[in-house]
């Protein structure tokens, strides 16, 4: 029973979390009012969806460009504050809203009546309409959404599109992936046959990229899934009027014309795919400064998480070992539950569900999440080491006189980590290659990295080889260096 103690704990208080009022619901609007005071604007956006919000190199800097995020610069100049722009995959978007970790949300987002349930919407400040893109040698097999009965079809996650397949073409096979750019991967790989993208994202792709064509889709659309408005939390009715008021000037100043025609000259000076462009400026080297910066964050994080989570892991093994029972029980469950969860579902939750209480930044939630995981293995292979050291190690230290403390410092483990050591190495690697996972909520790690690199350069293979050669450089060069220190242990 006392085993089971500390996973009802567990339960009850993620049932607690989940089923707790959101007290700031009920609280008067002061949404305005926090935003002034703060000095700071945040929007959410998913970077990938040109026109309206992508990367770009402006004077040898990335930068997210596009008409939301002129639309954004307009309302904090309005609002005479500063502009902060997270990028993160659409899907993570609403969550982020809902944790106070955005302001609002500015990603070409659909005002339909399921996502009004969750989220208040602006005035629509755009409306376009659903394409299908497709691979142009299929230009005469593909020519609407009836054509593609039975097919392959890639939306993103979350979105209005995935919603529109579900819905008006129920006998087709839907994938649904968070990046554009890894659907327009997955098109010219022929995992798909075709994608249903907002039109000027479709435009914006088509006219870059000569691998791939478009057509309207002919979707039956409602009322609130025939534009794009920005999203904010429930009950900001002061933010709302703001922003309204904000999308009135630019209405009325014809602004909106002016933003799509600054993004469009940032998507003309981006790499394309010509032949010509590919020799002279689109080869992977020109953006080495991405992956540089992802290779950088990709280290901070294996390092940091490897020592935090062998510190955790060394004291949740001796809790394991020790006679009381709670004690034990509690590592156990912790352990039982970290190995039993997805770590994608423990980045998500760290980030998202504590920033309730604590605002945690992306790194800080990512380090945390990959080390309390890790913490957990590596527990369970330091626990085995020590047991694997002979009892008799143990009774003769303290025959000699030697306290518990010491024959573990002195006798048992240094014994139980020579042991230990492959399997601690292996867990080391796999620290390296899972900490990718923390690109889902907007950490500049290599996976983050090289989505920009490919929707920036719209290539989809070569970032990919880039990045495995980097990762097999990365943990290739710790496996040696494991191996020196096992060697040296060995002749000892």
């Amino acid at each position: 029973m006392m085993k089971k103690k500390p996973f009802i704990i567990i339960v009850l208080v993620i049932l607690a979390y989940c089923f707790l009022p959101t007290l700031q619901a009920s609280a008067a609007d002061n949404s305005l009012e926090k935003i002034k005071s703060k000095g700071t604007l945040v929007i959410g956006t998913s970077a990938d969806f040109p026109p309206y919000e992508f990367h770009a190199t402006i004077d040898g800097q990335d930068e997210i460009v596009g008409m939301d995020i002129s639309i954004a610069k307009k309302i904090a100049e309005d609002l005479n504050v500063k502009l902060e722009i997270q990028d993160m995959g659409f899907d993570s978007l609403l969550p982020a809203l809902e944790v106070n970790k955005v302001d609002m949300i500015l990603a070409g987002m659909s005002p339909s009546e399921e996502r009004k349930q969750s989220v208040d919407f602006s005035d629509v400040y755009y409306t376009g309409g659903q394409n299908i893109v497709i691979r142009p040698s299929d230009k005469e097999v593909y020519d609407s959404k009836d054509s593609l009965v039975k097919k392959k079809v890639g939306v993103q996650t979350g979105s209005l599109q995935e919603t529109l397949a579900k819905e008006q073409m129920p006998e087709s096979s839907i994938l649904s992936l968070s990046k554009i750019t890894d659907l327009i991967l997955a098109l010219k790989t022929n995992k798909i046959e075709a994608i249903i993208i907002e039109k000027p994202s479709a435009m914006a792709y088509v006219s870059n990229d000569t691998g791939l064509a478009t057509f309207d889709g002919g979707f039956e659309l409602a009322e609130g899934e025939q534009g794009i408005a920005i999203a904010v939390k429930k009950g900001s009715e002061s933010l709302i009027a703001s922003i309204n008021e904000s999308l009135s000037n630019i209405k009325e100043q014809n602004l909106t014309k002016t933003y799509l025609e600054e993004a469009g000259e940032h998507l003309k000076n981006s790499p394309g795919e010509t032949e010509e462009k590919e020799t002279k400026s689109n080869g992977m080297i020109n953006y080495w400064s991405y992956f540089a910066r992802g290779t950088g964050y990709t280290i901070l994080i294996s390092v940091l998480s490897v020592l935090f989570g062998s510190i955790l892991g060394v004291l949740l093994s001796l809790m394991r070992l020790m006679d009381n029972k709670i004690i034990r029980g509690l590592a156990t469950a912790y352990v039982e539950f970290v190995r039993g969860t997805p770590m994608m579902i423990q980045v998500m939750f760290i980030y998202f569900a504590v920033g309730y209480v604590i605002n945690l930044p992306a790194l800080a939630s990512g380090i945390i999440a990959v080390s309390l995981n890790s913490a957990a293995y590596i527990c369970e292979i330091i626990r085995s080491g020590l047991n694997s050291v002979s009892k008799g190690q143990t009774e003769a230290a303290r025959s000699l006189g030697m306290s518990k403390k010491l024959t573990m410092r002195y006798i048992v483990f240094p014994q139980a980590l020579k042991n230990i050591w492959p399997a601690l190495g292996n867990e080391f690697i796999t620290v390296i290659k899972e900490s990718s996972i923390v690109s889902i909520i907007g950490v500049s790690d290599l996976i983050f990295q090289t989505k920009i690199v490919t929707s920036v350069s719209y290539r989809g293979i070569a970032p990919l080889a880039v990045t495995m050669v980097i990762y097999f450089i990365l943990t290739y060069s710790l496996t040696k260096l494991l191996n020196y220190y096992e060697g040296k242990m060995n002749h000892d």
